[in-house]
C-alpha cells in the first residue's frame, strides 16, 4: 500500500515538473522603414521597449539590403522579471512585448505615438 502511494505521488510531481518547464518564448519581430543608425540613434533602445528592461531580450537585426532594420523581442523565462518589469509585463507577456515592438516602430518611422481611444 506505502509503495502504491509513494509512485503515485512521484509520478505526479514529475507530472507537475514536466508542466512547469518552459522552453524561450518566440520572438515577436517588427520591420522599420529605417537604417539601424536611425532606429538606435545613441545605442539607446527606444522608450517603449526600455520601460520593459530586465523582463524582455531585445536584438537588432539588419537584412542584407540595408534599408530596414528587423528589431525583435521576446519575453525572458528564468529567470522571472522582478519589480516595475514585471508589473508591466504582466499576466500576458507576449501582448505586452507586441506592443511595446509596436510602439518604438511608430517612434522610429513618425517621430511621435498616435493618439489611442483613452487619451483624447
Amino acid at each position: 500500500m506505502l509503495r502504491t502511494v509513494r509512485t503515485a505521488v512521484v509520478r505526479r510531481l514529475r507530472r507537475r515538473s514536466r508542466s512547469v518547464r518552459r522552453w524561450p518564448e518566440p520572438w515577436q519581430v517588427v520591420a522599420i522603414a529605417r537604417p539601424p543608425g536611425e532606429v538606435l540613434p545613441e545605442g539607446v533602445w527606444p522608450e517603449p521597449l526600455r520601460r520593459l528592461d530586465g523582463a524582455i531580450q531585445v536584438e537588432l537585426r539588419s537584412p542584407p539590403d540595408g534599408r530596414r532594420t528587423e528589431l525583435a523581442a521576446r519575453p525572458v523565462t528564468q529567470p522571472a522579471p522582478t519589480g516595475l518589469a514585471a508589473h508591466l509585463i504582466g499576466d500576458e507577456p507576449q501582448l505586452a512585448v507586441r506592443h511595446a515592438l509596436w510602439q518604438a516602430k511608430q517612434l522610429a518611422e513618425s517621430g511621435e505615438l498616435p493618439p489611442t481611444g483613452r487619451d483624447r
